[in-house]
């Protein structure tokens, strides 16, 4: 049973406002917000010169389970997400087995239900043949469908003409894609190894995965998105010649194609290959100095929709191999928030274009019912935020199972102190509290 909370001389933050009030949280959701509330409560908290914002709602993670837990498991990276403020996450197919067929999708939502600290919702995997299962979607309990349309971890590459075709006319929900054309990675990837074969290093991705290949993939999205009327959202916008494809004069809540920008390419360029190698990896990489200034202005004028992490873990020890055997991802739900604060304190961005894009956003793009804003009667998920606090990036605090951040070492100014998912105190002073576990999102379809 969640426990009454009121949250005291709060700087809340919503739609776009900042608004001095008292917060009270009774039965899971927020009863009443206004000044000087008087009410018997479990739980009394001070967050006087500290900025209360809706929980983060994450789009896309990967937590690796079933099949993959030595990597990750959804509760080990469900807590680490609570612990940067992330109340709700929507989890990636590509596990072992991967998500592609209704009955493996309902089993990792039992999973969750036993152990997700945070709120959850997963994709269903489309395949090029797995049209009939696709179909099957409820919109109203399940985030979206997942569309690789570039080979990624898990080999779930849809490159079949015809099944992305089916799938883009029929998707009874929003597809959501990962865009990196397959021929050209391919290609890239041939010809680099014919000239340095074993000697390739992490610093030669952005030139294997491209800009070309990130390109000509978006654009077949869209151009099938628009000729079957899809509701389409790209995933991890990684270059400036992508941003022009995105329309930024329709208010969001209208919009039949969205994207979303990752806090990973908004913070990192290929210079910093020389530092990071491999940790560093991902998929679409991460590229250039002046596509990665490129997105932050993008996000503002409303082009990209959305911020994420793409949080993708795997072990030191799988990272530590040489270029061609090292995995692509790195883990980043736990420090979403503190690179946005970074452009926040740089002046770049506003907290509330934060909580607009990490909150307001994925709730509108999804239809997520209920969640994403400080609203009477809205479930109660939110993070108790204090802007100037300096802490630094150790072992002891990164709560990801792999064990290690590319911030280890780096010291962040604003921490999350408490984090309210559905009601229930869930994160608090240094300290987790799992009586409760998360909910099920659903969706206003």
């Amino acid at each position: 049973m969640t426990k009454t909370i009121l949250i005291r001389n709060a700087r809340l933050v919503n739609r776009g406002k900042i608004r001095e009030a008292d917060l009270l949280i009774r039965n899971g959701r927020i009863e009443k917000i206004e000044g000087g509330i008087r009410a018997q409560t479990d739980i009394t908290l001070d967050a006087r010169g500290l900025f209360v914002i809706p929980g983060i709602i994450d789009d896309q993670v990967h937590f690796r389970e079933p099949g993959l837990t030595h990597k990750a498991d959804i509760f080990t990276e469900s807590r680490a997400a609570v612990a940067g403020g992330v109340t709700s996450f929507m989890e990636m197919p590509n596990v072992v087995p991967p998500s592609v067929s209704q009955d493996l999708l309902e089993e990792k939502y039992r999973i969750a239900e036993r152990t997700a600290l945070a709120n959850y919702s997963f994709y269903m995997g489309a395949t090029n043949d797995n049209y009939d299962e696709v179909l099957r979607t409820d919109p109203k309990r399940i985030c979206g469908i997942k569309i690789f349309m570039g080979s990624s971890t898990g080999n779930m590459l849809v490159d079949n003409t015809r099944a992305l075709e089916r799938l883009f006319a029929d998707a009874p929900t929003l597809i959501a894609t990962h865009c990196e054309d397959e021929a050209s990675v391919r290609n890239n990837l041939e010809q680099y190894k014919a000239r340095f074969g074993d000697t390739l290093t992490a610093r030669f991705h952005p030139r294997i995965r491209n800009v070309k290949a990130c390109l000509l993939s978006s654009s077949l999205a869209i151009q099938l998105a628009r000729r079957h009327n899809t509701r389409l959202h790209i995933l991890h916008i990684s270059t400036k010649n992508e941003l022009d494809l995105f329309d930024s004069s329709i208010p969001l809540s209208q919009k039949r194609i969205t994207s979303e920008v990752c806090v990973h390419h908004m913070h990192f360029h290929a210079g910093h290959y020389a530092r990071y190698g491999n940790l560093i990896k991902c998929n679409p990489a991460i590229k250039s100095r002046a596509h990665r200034d490129a997105l932050l202005p993008a996000l503002l004028d409303g082009r990209l929709d959305v911020i994420a992490t793409d949080h993708a873990p795997h072990t030191w020890e799988e990272k530590s191999h040489p270029y061609l055997q090292a995995p692509a991802g790195l883990p980043l739900v736990q420090h979403g928030l503190n690179v946005m604060l970074e452009f926040y304190h740089a002046g770049k961005i506003t907290i509330e274009q934060i909580v607009d894009k990490m909150c307001h956003a994925p709730a509108v793009a999804f239809k997520i019912r209920e969640r994403g804003f400080l609203e009477e009667g809205y479930w109660a998920d939110l993070a108790i935020i204090d802007p100037e606090h300096r802490w630094q990036v150790q072992a002891d605090n990164i709560y990801y199972k792999c064990g290690w951040s590319p911030f280890t070492g780096k010291t962040f100014r604003g921490k999350v102190l408490s984090t309210v998912v559905s009601g229930h105190l869930a994160w608090h002073q240094g300290l987790f509290h799992e009586e409760k576990m998360g909910e099920r999102l659903m969706f206003n379809r």
